[in-house]
């Protein structure tokens, strides 16, 4: 009796090696270059990963970087999606050749604003750029009005920026196409002779006003957001220039599917769940960012979108892709 068993285990036992094998070749696997935090998106694509049962291997690190990277290795790189911290970078290596024009069934999904005029990339989420301050230390009438404004000697040493942060350069390449190179060169020396303060990231910045160390800062919206979220009463707050400033960008999150993908199905369906109300309910809800598509419950931490969008300046992100003007501009001024 325990011989016969052992010998059905014995004539099974392959079987089951054969379907474990080849269930292990036919499981999708999908590979994306973020320069998201981990932070930020792992919990939306862990919800992806369960309801596809595609895996997702994500290489995460600064996007300017990754964009870099990516050009480096060409139709050899691994990765079949990059998803970017912002519109300069997807400009980057959209410019290159290197993404495949995607199906008006997902560039459909979003207004015209928060995608690629050929369509090569599209908007996952959308921040702006703010001033973030102390109310201990500033009083409302004393903030300024223009980003240029922060060169006045009243703003000494009390200001931090994170100049080697995606956000920030995409921001100094908007800058660039807006007011031209000499104005963007002369703020910037300006800002470096007023004794601003550097940080490695947007964080930093909104930690340095609570300790006291600076008393304005240059960081995107979210970040003292999730601040107020954990403590109501940290001490800061935040605010816009005048409308139009250029200080006022409007910029986003993207992302775009490189030709040299070797599972284009897949990074397809990854980016139709990111366009989907799951996703962005969750970027609106717990990351605070602005969503891209209609049907999104809104934020009440979140100045509306529409009012958002008639404080920033009227530019075409389409126009942010010489990010290495600005990385040679940056280091030519001895920022970076």
């Amino acid at each position: 009796m325990f011989r016969n068993r052992s010998n059905l285990f014995n004539s099974v036992l392959p079987i089951l090696i054969v379907f474990t094998f080849i269930g292990t070749i036919h499981a999708e696997t999908l590979t994306v270059y973020s320069g998201r935090s981990k932070s930020l998106v792992e919990p939306i694509i862990k919800q992806f990963e369960k309801e596809s049962g595609i895996q997702v291997k994500v290489s995460y690190a600064n996007t300017t970087q990754l964009a870099a990277t990516l050009l480096t290795e060409g139709t050899k790189s691994p990765a079949a999606l990059f998803w970017a911290q912002d519109a300069g970078a997807l400009g980057v290596v959209s410019k290159k050749g290197m993404f495949d024009k995607l199906p008006e069934s997902l560039l459909s999904k979003i207004p015209s604003i928060f995608r690629d005029a050929d369509g090569f990339w599209v908007a996952t989420s959308g921040r702006a750029r703010v001033l973030a301050y102390s109310p201990e230390r500033v009083k409302p009438e004393e903030l300024p009005e223009s980003i240029f404004d922060l060169t006045q000697p009243m703003w000494k040493g009390r200001v931090g920026w994170a100049p080697t942060n995606a956000s920030f350069q995409a921001f100094v390449t908007a800058l660039r196409v807006q007011v031209g190179e000499e104005k963007t060169e002369e703020w910037l020396r300006g800002m470096k002779a007023n004794d601003v303060k550097k940080y490695a990231k947007n964080t930093p910045i909104i930690e340095a006003l609570a300790a006291g160390e600076i008393d304005l800062g240059l960081p995107n919206h979210y970040y003292l957001l999730r601040f107020k979220k954990g403590n109501a009463k940290f001490p800061a707050a935040q605010t816009f220039f005048k409308a139009s400033d250029p200080g006022n960008l409007v910029n986003v999150a993207g992302i775009g599917l490189l030709k040299s993908s070797k599972n284009k199905e897949a990074a397809l369906k990854f980016i139709d769940f990111l366009l989907s109300t799951k996703a962005q309910q969750y970027f609106t809800s717990d990351v605070f960012e602005y969503p891209v598509i209609e049907g999104i419950i809104p934020n009440a931490n979140l100045v509306p979108l529409s009012e958002l969008l008639q404080l920033a300046p009227t530019f075409n992100l389409n126009d942010m892709d010489d990010l290495d003007g600005t990385v040679n501009l940056l280091r030519n001024v001895e920022i970076l």
